[in-house]
């Protein structure tokens, strides 16, 4: 593998997934020995407060603005299809010219659907081998342009619809979502927990609460479980201070019982003790759950990349899908009561994993870049 590659490593900030798995395929470019590598977040460097703005308004289409966000997912594609979106198709063209004249790429990989990079290519007539590593486990064809080389995918679902609307075969691979290499790792789960203070002895619940929020009433449903001599309930809330907070007393009361975290690095160390877990349905988080075998309960997706990622799990006998706040304590309860429920569920969602999906990327990326830098130098000689 030549690991003398300029890459361009292109990402944005809607959402935490696309820049993790940017930081992910970084690491290991620099763990597979490529000197030369650039990661840029390209609408925040080219566009500040625009960026600013709509990674606002991202945000909180997952509260109060589902429907508008309905509206962008599901209608966006009659939009681009007509080409008449097409500030989206100038977004940051500035800067990646920028980037391009300063790092000279030999490789340019998009973690986020980035049009501005096809249809920079197509205008200058400049062929920079270009691939998009795809972060959910369905397909948006705002990813998808006919100066794209080749398509990362999680699973032969979303190969077949790149198929369906016309990609080459060839053009698609199944790798799976790149997730951080501690996924990976064997760990003795003694040691964590003991870390944790948790017992062997009762069913562990993961909530990941977030700074968005998985649930409105974390609160509610830990009063009620608490209350159950099997279950021990830990709630990760990033940085949503308040949910921490309002959490604490009932911590102090029921210290063996409750765990509250904010942010925590390790968070595989809690995935390897946790019989089920509540989770958004997001492409790397359920790619995480997938490397250990955590079955999902997923309550009430947002429509778009969301609900579509938790129908496929639910096909699969992976998750767990409620829409309804009052179904939560019961459909938790019953299936931490389960056994053979909760294990056929950790073999459904374990079976969906694809192991090193990073380092599988990024030598078939350098292999299909050389083939195609190849064939234009071909091309040129006749």
């Amino acid at each position: 593998m030549n690991i003398n590659k300029n890459i361009l490593i292109l990402t944005a900030n809607y959402g935490n997934g696309h820049v993790q798995v940017a930081r992910t395929l970084y690491k290991e470019c620099k763990r597979l020995g490529f000197k030369n590598v650039t990661v840029s977040n390209l609408y925040q460097e080219s566009n500040p407060v625009v960026s600013e703005i709509t990674q606002f308004l991202y945000l909180k289409s997952f509260s109060i603005g589902k429907q508008f966000y309905r509206l962008f997912y599901y209608g966006v594609d009659k939009i681009y299809n007509k080409r008449k979106f097409n500030i989206y198709f100038k977004m940051g063209n500035k800067r990646l010219d920028q980037l391009v004249k300063q790092h000279k790429p030999d490789i340019i990989i998009n973690t986020f659907p980035m049009i501005v990079v096809p249809e920079y290519r197509r205008r200058m007539g400049k062929v920079i081998p270009t691939f998009n590593v795809m972060t959910d486990f369905c397909l948006h064809k705002i990813w998808v342009h006919e100066h794209i080389d080749k398509y990362y995918v999680a699973t032969d679902y979303v190969k077949e619809k790149l198929v369906e609307i016309g990609t080459h075969p060839n053009n698609v691979k199944i790798t799976g979502i790149p997730i951080r290499r501690q996924f990976e790792e064997d760990i003795d789960t003694e040691e964590i927990y003991a870390k944790y203070q948790l017992s062997k002895d009762k069913k562990v619940l993961l909530i990941m609460a977030g700074a968005h929020g998985v649930l409105k009433n974390v609160k509610e449903l830990c009063e009620s479980l608490v209350k159950k001599d099997d279950v021990q309930v830990i709630v990760v809330c990033g940085k949503n201070v308040t949910l921490k907070n309002s959490l604490e007393e009932l911590e102090a009361v029921h210290p063996h019982k409750l765990k509250t975290f904010g942010y925590i690095e390790r968070i595989d160390e809690l995935f390897r003790v946790t019989d089920c877990m509540i989770t958004k349905p997001g492409g790397i988080t359920l790619t995480e759950a997938t490397a250990i075998g955590v079955p999902v309960i997923l309550y009430k997706p947002v429509p778009g990349q969301e609900k579509e990622n938790a129908l496929f799990f639910e096909e699969k006998g992976a998750a767990i899908v409620i829409n309804r706040h009052e179904e939560i304590l019961e459909s938790v309860s019953s299936l931490l009561a389960d056994e053979q429920r909760l294990n056929q569920m950790k073999q459904n969602i374990k079976s969906l994993h694809l192991s090193q999906s990073s380092e599988v990327i990024l030598k078939d990326i350098v292999e299909q870049s050389e083939l195609i830098m190849n064939k234009k130098q071909t091309v040129g000689a006749f």
